[in-house]
């Protein structure tokens, strides 16, 4: 009896120790956080296809990510810094575990396109598969918006992320996905152009169509024309007496770099033959003259030389930028035409070309420097001024922006050209975009988000027939009004999010309502990014940026 009473007091000395042990192993041990989970799925643009299951995969630093082709480092490492995961974690070794795979598919899938893509999240694995390289990268924008708003910071810290369970299928709706800017008129520079690039990137927008050349200033540098930049580059829209700027070709190649690795093509447009005053104050031998409104205008279709100076300009502008398309304008040339018929040298061509009005001298001049353009392997792209000037269809691409002009969308489609819908309401991003602002444009209205949102369900002109014929849509912001930063961000956020909607997701999945569930999200996302956007649920706490002049323009 003695005996069990001693054993059984062992046991519950060895107990007690077990437990003691225990006790202070949970007392000294580091206590693991909960992993960062995002609030809802809250993706925009809307995928094609999308569905939500039970679960979550933990993200964090010992996350593995393998990309199987060289092609996708880059976004590997971009998809590493989005979860905080060390870039030592990215290999292309596929022999050992991996968490998350990127992965081109051996057999094209016909469904997925050059830029659609397959994501599969399980609580165990991510499986990312595309078609191209670019499609990849558009998946890994889906995971990204798929964390919280709190991933976006810089912090030193290697948080996890809980990512929902989904499975997704996406294409997107067109291929032409587009945000222009006009660098002209205000001059914002590189830090500004690659926020927006980063931006563009984020909701999968494609088209970076970079406004250079205008009447304020000329903002490419051109080395066979030095004074370009060191005359025409001075002054903008507010006054001429202001610094102005422009883009060295070094920084130009690094811009498009930058661009590259988002997979957005960056459309150079060198505009002509009017708005051409910046140019005409640097080189005024080729100058066709103009108005007291609109001084030096024009360049001078008359001399042969003026084809000389623009195909050098061209043939450096195509030698910088691997666009496809070079924009070359087009437009409002009627502002200061008249001074032509005055020109000797117009005078001189309209007896040797037989031409017996001033439009039929700017058709001449189109279709010359079309021809140009076509001879340095490029496509034509140009405002719907160009439909009337008999441009072959097989290499030009129209932009519609005259949206009180609907003959020329309608001529456009007639004639077989491929077109880009940009049409100033809704489109145009200098316009106001709430009742109550009164700094920017009207027109018989403006550019609220949900006009932005709703385009193009019913374009006029558009029958179904043609659609095929419409690349895509583009956001244009042109900047008289838009002087600085503050206005920039204000103008385009949050609409550049709509019409990226707009661009990417097929009708029939389209909600405006669901849309601003969604956006409320992406605000804090703003709030993370330092952007000083427009707030459409409280107007009144974002209050408008003014602009030097302080009054509305019609």
């Amino acid at each position: 009896m003695k005996d069990t009473r001693m054993n059984t007091h062992r046991v519950n000395t060895l107990i007690g120790i077990v437990l003691a042990c225990l006790l202070f192993m949970l007392s000294s041990c580091t206590v693991v956080p909960e992993p960062v989970m995002s609030e809802t799925v809250s993706l925009i643009p809307q995928p094609q296809q999308l569905v939500q299951k039970p679960g979550r995969f933990c993200a964090g630093p010992k996350t593995k990510i393998l990309c199987t082709d060289d092609t996708l480092l880059h976004t590997a490492q971009l998809l590493a810094k989005y979860l905080h995961v060390p870039e030592k974690n990215v290999t292309s070794d596929s022999k050992g575990r991996a968490d998350l795979i990127l992965e081109i598919n051996k057999t094209e899938d016909k469904g997925l396109g050059q830029e659609g893509y397959e994501l599969s999240i399980t609580n165990k694995k991510i499986q990312i598969s595309a078609n191209t390289s670019a499609g990849i990268f558009y998946a890994v924008q889906t995971v990204r918006q798929l964390l919280p708003a709190s991933s976006e910071t810089d912090g030193s810290s290697e948080p996890s992320y809980a990512l929902p369970c989904v499975q997704i299928r996406d294409v997107p709706r067109y291929s032409w996905r587009g945000f222009m800017l006009d660098e002209s008129r205000h001059f914002f520079g590189k830090a500004q152009v690659k926020k927006t690039l980063d931006i563009m990137a984020f909701y999968k927008l494609n088209r970076f169509h970079w406004h250079l050349t205008d009447t304020p200033g000329w903002r490419l540098e051109i080395k066979t024309y030095p004074k370009l930049t060191s005359l025409g580059s001075q002054g903008d829209w507010t006054s001429p007496d202001n610094k102005g700027g422009f883009y060295s070709q070094n920084e130009i190649k690094e811009v498009l770099a930058y661009a590259g690795q988002r997979h957005i093509v960056v459309v150079p447009e060198i505009d002509m033959p009017g708005h051409a005053t910046a140019a005409n104050r640097a080189y005024p031998e080729y100058s066709g003259g103009g108005t007291e409104k609109h001084p030096d205008f024009t360049f001078n279709p008359g001399k042969e030389a003026t084809y000389d100076y623009l195909t050098d300009i061209l043939r450096e502008t195509a030698d910088l930028f691997p666009s496809p398309w070079i924009h070359f304008g087009g437009d409002e040339v009627s502002f200061a035409i008249k001074t032509w018929k005055d020109d000797r040298h117009v005078q001189a061509l309209m007896k040797q070309e037989s031409l017996e009005t001033l439009h039929e001298v700017e058709t001449y001049f189109n279709r010359r420097m079309a021809k140009v353009i076509e001879n340095l392997g490029r496509t034509t792209l140009g405002w719907d001024e160009v439909v009337d000037a008999g441009l072959k269809p097989e290499n030009t691409l129209v932009m519609w922006w005259r949206h009180n002009k609907p003959e020329q969308l309608t001529k456009a489609i007639e004639q077989g050209f491929d077109i880009v819908l940009c049409p100033r309401i809704p489109c145009y991003f200098d316009f106001i975009q709430h009742e109550t602002h009164k700094y920017g444009r009207t027109w018989k209205g403006f550019c609220d988000l949900k006009g932005v949102y709703d385009y193009p369900e019913k374009p006029e002109s558009l029958r179904p027939q043609s659609q095929s014929q419409i690349l895509g849509i583009q956001a244009n912001l042109w900047t008289e009004r838009v002087h600085n930063v503050e206005r920039f961000d204000y103008m385009t956020y949050p609409r550049l999010s709509a019409l990226a909607e707009a661009a990417w997701t097929r009708v029939e999945n389209k909600s405006y309502e669901s849309y601003t569930t969604r956006l409320k999200s992406h605000l804090q996302r703003y709030d993370v990014w330092q952007i000083g956007y427009f707030n459409p649920f409280a107007p009144a706490s974002t209050p408008e940026p003014i602009w030097p002049e302080q009054k509305k323009i019609q």
